[in-house]
């Protein structure tokens, strides 16, 4: 098997074939997922519980991983968690139901996006493009950061080490996360429509993924504080600051 080798940030150097783990219980599901990816060149390997997952993970370092919420041993959540605390991997979560809770939640313990089944294999290889593509960018702008620190009133966006804070306490947010404020703090104020930030934010070209939108929105509310996020009913959303 090829070895691929990845960067601090875990994206595939250039050229490498990168590395996905597929967890799935569904032993159906989890063939017509591998299946799928290693059609798009990627290498592949899977694991059916929350255990072998996580050993998987520390033992293989993927670059990607694919995690269905409901396992056996432990959840798709705790997966995310201890997989998280190891290393920073970008995770797509599988969720059977369409339960709000479950997909805060699992953006809550560093999941980068969902979808709920049934999904396309289509859409799914798309996502893992997508999350892999923001990954790869978030390193180079690491390696060439964007200099200066923005403040807009109690809130802080340190771009250079891409971290956040709210009163001088950081604010842990995800990459996706992190990325979706700073969209909306380039143009403070300015409503931008979730087909807009789908396509700065996530590289995505049309409007199949608006609620993965509103449920990172909601999200990052909840961790620097509702109130700095207004939405603008039917059009989209827009960061608050303090009047001038």
């Amino acid at each position: 098997m090829e070895q691929t080798h990845t960067t601090h940030q875990g994206a595939a150097t250039p050229g490498a074939q990168r590395r996905v783990l597929v967890v799935e219980d569904d032993a159906t599901i989890l063939e017509a997922v591998s299946a799928r990816l290693r059609a798009e060149g990627f290498l592949v390997q899977t694991a059916a519980d929350g255990p072998a997952a996580v050993d998987a993970a520390e033992a293989w370092q993927p670059d990607l991983m694919v995690l269905d919420v409901m396992l056996p041993g432990f959840d798709g959540l705790e997966v995310c968690r201890r997989v998280q605390a190891q290393r920073p991997v970008p995770v797509l979560m599988l969720t059977a139901r369409d339960d709000e809770t479950d997909m805060l939640v699992g953006l809550g313990v560093g999941a980068d996006d969902y979808m709920t089944k049934p999904f396309s294999m289509r859409e799914l290889a798309a996502r893992v493009h997508v999350l892999l593509r923001r990954v790869e960018r978030a390193a180079l702008a690491a390696v060439t950061p964007r200099s200066g620190i923005l403040r807009l009133g109690e809130l802080e966006i340190d771009h250079a080490q891409r971290r956040v804070r709210v009163r001088s306490e950081d604010v842990h947010l995800t990459p996706t996360e992190f990325d979706l404020l700073v969209c909306l703090a380039n143009t403070p104020r300015a409503v931008l429509s979730r087909e807009q930030l789908l396509a700065e934010v996530w590289d995505w070209a049309d409007a199949s993924g608006t609620r993965t939108v509103d449920s990172h929105i909601k999200a990052l509310r909840r961790k620097i504080g509702a109130e700095r996020i207004r939405t603008v009913h039917g059009v989209g959303y827009a960061l608050e600051t303090p009047a001038p």
